[in-house]
């Protein structure tokens, strides 16, 4: 198991840390500290209210909630949102509301789920030709329907 050190600040006081919701949870649910409402197709950043230390080695990625995805429209535009293991700030959520109605975002509420990944590094190596596979450059549907 991976130890992540977290800061509550200020305006997170009185929620949730990351919990996941049951044993099997690959994500960690995140609640907002703020409120606001999301009009039809707007985008907007959510605080949080705490700060990670990620380990070395590791990334932290945000991704949206199934629930409020499917019901709300809410989910996020840059899914899944990559933190790097270098960043100390806030971990903020942006979310956009692809729904036909306005959606309130309240304090507590969990707007988004974050998994911890190992990062494996890796070097480029340059050539003049790759080796051929069967798939070959069929992208996009190529494998069929």
């Amino acid at each position: 198991m991976t130890n992540i050190l977290i800061v509550r600040l200020p305006h997170g006081e009185g929620l949730p840390l990351p919990t996941r919701a049951t044993v099997g949870a690959a994500g960690f649910d995140l609640a907002s500290a703020e409120e606001g409402e999301l009009a039809p197709m707007e985008r907007r950043l959510f605080a949080t209210g705490f700060a990670i230390a990620i380990p070395a080695g590791y990334e932290v990625q945000l991704r949206p909630r199934s629930g409020l995805a499917l019901r709300e429209g809410l989910t996020l535009p840059n899914t899944p949102a990559t933190i790097d293991s270098d960043y100390r700030g806030e971990l903020k959520v942006a979310l956009v509301n692809l729904g036909s109605a306005a959606v309130r975002v309240t304090r507590g509420m969990r707007i988004a789920q974050m998994l911890v990944s190992r990062v494996e590094p890796a070097t480029f190596q340059e050539v003049d030709t790759l080796p051929p596979t069967e798939r070959g450059d069929g992208g996009f549907g190529s494998t069929g329907h």
